[in-house]
């Protein structure tokens, strides 16, 4: 059991989760999260039952990285709870276990003076404890491993909370219009489009967020694995899809309106009469004898879109088909068929600001750790009228140090013992 145990809290074992938590992160990273199954099996199709079954499609919310973090967390608890134990303990008696240093280097009276008043004028703190001069210099240099250890385990945590605890819903957007979210947060989408001008696919859309206080985003870019943030507001682009357009007109009032259609919808005046729209099919092929073959599926865009629809007249339903540019009326009102739109599903995530913000907290307390264990490295120095010795976590710096500095004070038996 105390195997198990040394092993938790071990360098290594913190090390190689590191690593595989790394390679879940880049793996996460290669291959878009969270799409469609359909995605997969169509992007990836030699082996997106390999990706399905390790769930490398959802990779961060996965047993097994959740267990990493887990494990991790309890590594870096185990090496922080006893490394500010053995700290503290170590800061309270490093006085007294100074003063029972032997001298290891003999000064004659000139080169004790002198030696006193550097360590002063280096800001040394002095006590005197049996009979000795002790200088400490830098002594909360110790705790920088701690902080350090500290800092990555409330970066994890922090971390954890801010990628599992956020509110997440997928939204699907028309280009040119808004959606406003619970909060009065409002989302607009200026364009979007599928493939580019070269027709390579790309599902780029421009999105500008607006928040309840005033604040507006720029209109930022968007698209697969480049997200955009403002405020506490993350969007994704998730998913993609492609609407039917109508123009609705009343000639007898002059108005009209115009419909986005993504599924089965009856467009009527009265509520028993008009258009019952049934779906749009991305291309159809037309025979010399005039049938219509549709077809169902494409790559990306709808190069010849066509409409199914239901003229509904007096009980009796009549199918039909029509594409952009066609126009039917029903009972008084012109049915304009227009090109399709295509719009992005978005994912929209909320993150907490407590998160985010003790997250930047944990980053600065590991800069800080850091900074305490490299630069502030803790001295002790044991100083008394026939010479001194030097103490602390990490002692051959300061020995070096004045060495070169009094080594012309030292006297001859301060010599032979420190060859000895």
């Amino acid at each position: 059991m105390k195997k198990v145990f040394n092993y938790l809290r071990s360098m290594r074992f913190g090390i190689l989760l590191l690593v595989l938590i790394a390679a879940c992160s880049v793996v996460g990273t290669l291959i878009p999260q969270g799409r469609e199954i359909a995605w997969y099996a169509q992007t990836y199709r030699s082996f997106h039952g390999v990706i399905l079954l390790l769930r490398l499609n959802r990779v961060f919310e996965s047993w097994y990285f959740i267990t990493l973090l887990v494990l991790l967390c309890l590594n870096l608890t185990l090496c922080s709870v006893l490394r500010i134990f053995r700290v503290v303990r170590g800061a309270k008696t490093e006085v007294e276990r100074a003063a029972r240093l032997p001298d290891t280097v003999r000064l004659s009276p000139e080169g004790v003076e002198n030696l006193r008043e550097h360590l002063r004028e280096q800001h040394f703190k002095t006590e005197t404890c049996g009979g000795a001069e002790i200088f400490r210099r830098h002594s909360f240099g110790r705790y920088g491993s701690f902080l350090t250890h500290l800092s990555i385990l409330l970066t994890v945590i922090f971390g954890a909370l801010a990628l599992y605890t956020p509110t997440v819903q997928d939204i699907p957007c028309m280009p040119g219009e808004s959606v406003v979210l619970e909060d009065g947060t409002e989302i607009r989408v200026f364009d979007f489009h599928i493939a580019d001008e070269t027709g390579r696919l790309d599902y780029r859309s421009r999105v500008q967020i607006a928040l309840p206080d005033g604040r507006s985003s720029e209109i930022a870019e968007l698209w697969v694995n480049h997200p955009f943030s403002f405020g506490s507001w993350k969007l994704f682009q998730q998913s993609f899809g492609t609407a039917g357009s109508l123009t609705v007109t009343d000639p007898a009032t002059g108005g009209s309106d115009v419909f986005y259609l993504t599924e089965q919808s009856f467009l009527s005046a009265d509520g028993r009469s008009g258009l019952m729209y049934d779906t749009l099919y991305p291309d159809y092929v037309r025979s010399p004898g005039g049938e219509v073959t549709l077809i169902t599926i494409t790559e990306g865009t709808y190069p010849n879109p066509i409409y199914q629809v239901e003229v509904i007249s007096d009980g009796v339903n009549t199918p039909a088909l029509a594409v952009p540019g066609d126009e039917l009326e029903v009972l008084g009102l012109r049915f304009a068929f227009n090109d399709p739109v295509e719009y992005p599903g978005l994912r929209v995530k909320h993150v907490s600001r407590l998160w985010n913000g003790m997250l930047v907290a944990a980053f600065a307390l590991m800069v800080a750790g850091l900074t305490v264990t490299f630069f502030y490295e803790p001295a002790l120095i044991r100083l008394d009228a026939d010479g001194y010795a030097v103490g602390g976590p990490k002692p051959e710096r300061m020995r070096v140090e004045l060495g070169e500095l009094f080594g012309e004070y030292e006297t001859d038996s301060g010599e032979k013992e420190r060859a000895e």
